[in-house]
């Protein structure tokens, strides 16, 4: 059972599905490892293809294994939209440590609707 923080490097997305008619959207990410959550800066005016290069840090304490990413888009004067979710498995940077820059799916409905990058590290207690 691993203990220790989760340091994840939220940098960019791309090709999400634009949930603005009018304008880009302003998309943001709220991070979730069990009850505890993050959330980035809104990338104003960021459209399909957001960058954030922001860090955030999970404590680790059971063999919870899944870091879930929802991206939504900030609005102004009705309730923000969600444009999709990402399910990232933890279980390899347990293993490696570390895992550089990767590209996840982001999905809404079971559709692909772009990616995610982000780099992940593990840094265990002893």
């Amino acid at each position: 059972m691993p203990r220790g923080t989760l340091e994840v490097i939220l940098v960019s997305a791309k090709d999400l599905k634009d949930a603005d008619f009018l304008g880009k959207m302003d998309p943001y990410v709220i991070l979730t490892y069990r009850a505890q959550e993050n959330r980035s800066r809104v990338a104003k005016g960021g459209g399909s293809n957001p960058r954030w290069n922001e860090s955030f840090l999970f404590t680790v304490s059971d063999n919870v294994a899944e870091l879930n990413l929802r991206i939504m888009d900030k609005d102004t004067f009705t309730k923000d939209d969600f444009v999709g979710e990402a399910r990232i498995p933890l279980e390899p940077v347990f293993a490696a440590g570390s895992i550089p820059e990767t590209s996840y799916n982001v999905v809404k409905k079971q559709n692909y609707c772009g990616e995610i990058r982000l780099a992940l590290t593990f840094n265990p207690e002893w």
